[in-house]
């Protein structure tokens, strides 16, 4: 079976085509250099005899105008080719919480990319996701100001990204749910408790403020923003097993 991976070079990409492989799968793991989906150049070179197409594009820029025009443009632009292929299955990562903060410019257009994903003819799975232990430290950089990071008490379950590419390689070889899927970690807690214990592992002197109407990423959060509902897939990797590995020399 042919597999696409697009945006198949990044975190989750390189793992997730690392592990199709592994299971004697045709893998192309192709990254914006090689195949422009806003431009459309390259695409149909890469689509041919795909069976299966992986979306894991992200946007250069986060402003709400470019990131909303970034994925707009980009999935018509796929799907368009994909019906033109004849590939049999889209699959897309997202993220848990599209729906609920309508206040955040990235979770807007991961939420239209949704919808035209839906509306295609094209038989899909949408894989929802909690934030990754990967980027704990953007979300305590973006929350500093001098030495204080102030961070949402709500509810958080970040997930390792070696467990998000487990997922999305089960789902490449599953057949489309025509549905949506959540996904997250082992372990929940509070932002504000999760973030200040990676800053103390790391030696990060920053000081973690809890702070119920702080923002996060543009969103003031409760206790049910950013956590799946009942029925996840949850990984395996808590946060000790992760920043473990993460130690570890490559």
């Amino acid at each position: 079976m042919k597999i696409v991976l697009i945006g198949g070079t990044g975190l989750i990409g390189s793992k997730t085509a690392a592990r199709l492989r592994a299971k004697g799968h045709e893998v192309l793991a192709v990254s914006p250099s090689t195949v422009n989906t806003i431009t459309g150049e390259g695409l149909a070179q890469a689509l041919a005899g795909a069976d299966v197409v992986v979306d894991l594009a992200n946007s250069p820029s986060w402003e709400d105008k470019a990131v909303l025009e970034f994925f707009e443009t980009s999935s018509r632009n796929l799907l368009a080719a994909e019906a033109t292929a004849g590939v049999k299955h889209h699959i897309a990562l997202s993220i848990v919480g599209t729906e609920r903060l309508p206040e955040n410019g990235y979770f807007r257009a991961k939420l239209a990319q949704e919808k035209l994903i839906k509306s295609s003819p094209i038989p899909y799975t949408i894989v929802h996701s909690t934030q990754f232990l990967e980027f704990l430290k953007g979300i305590a950089d973006e929350a500093t100001v001098g030495t204080v990071a102030r961070l949402s008490p709500a509810a958080f379950q970040p997930i390792a990204s070696d467990d998000v590419a487990d997922a999305m390689a089960d789902v490449a070889l599953s057949k489309p749910l025509n549905g949506t899927i959540e996904i997250a970690g082992p372990e929940r807690g509070h932002m504000h408790e999760i973030v200040a214990r990676y800053l103390k592992a790391i030696n990060d002197p920053r000081r973690v403020q809890a702070d119920a109407h702080a923002r996060y990423f543009g969103s003031e959060l409760d206790d049910r923003s950013l956590v799946p509902g009942e029925g996840a897939r949850l990984g395996k990797i808590d946060f000790a097993d992760w920043f473990r590995q993460s130690q570890r020399p490559t």
